[in-house]
């Protein structure tokens, strides 16, 4: 049987705590969304003046993240790359800022952030992924 890692109350807050420092280090306002690696939420931080929706968004980029394994990223580079098909695969989004946190090599999860432009979300979701590390 094999074993892994899951992300605990103490780790979930590690991880909004290093993004939101990413954040407010640049001054920008966003929403920090943390889900399992089933893409379940477990955290979402919308920060002062960042606008309602991207807290659906960051959560949608964290599902998209967990479940896909990588970051939205590369979804959004197939379909900007012509893959325009790609459109109606059964993912949430494939917008740049949800990255997965990895443990040992495995998905544990994933951070999705929404609110500033798509690298400066990524940015934000990749300090928070990376804090456990």
């Amino acid at each position: 049987m094999q074993h892994k890692a899951i992300l605990s109350h103490t780790e979930v807050t590690r991880i909004l705590a290093a993004a939101r420092a990413e954040a407010e280090a640049n001054q920008w306002q966003v929403s920090i969304a943390v889900v399992d690696d089933g893409g379940h939420p477990l955290a979402l931080e919308r920060l002062d003046g960042c606008a309602p929706i991207s807290a659906y968004i960051a959560t949608e980029k964290a599902r998209t993240a967990a479940l896909g394994r990588r970051e939205s990223k590369g979804y959004e580079d197939m379909v900007n790359g012509g893959r325009s098909a790609f459109l109606s695969a059964p993912l949430l989004t494939s917008l740049e800022g949800g990255v997965p946190v990895l443990v040992d090599g495995q998905v544990v999860g994933a951070v999705g952030v929404s609110g500033v432009k798509a690298e400066q979300d990524a940015q934000i979701a990749r300090a928070g992924a990376q804090c456990l590390a």
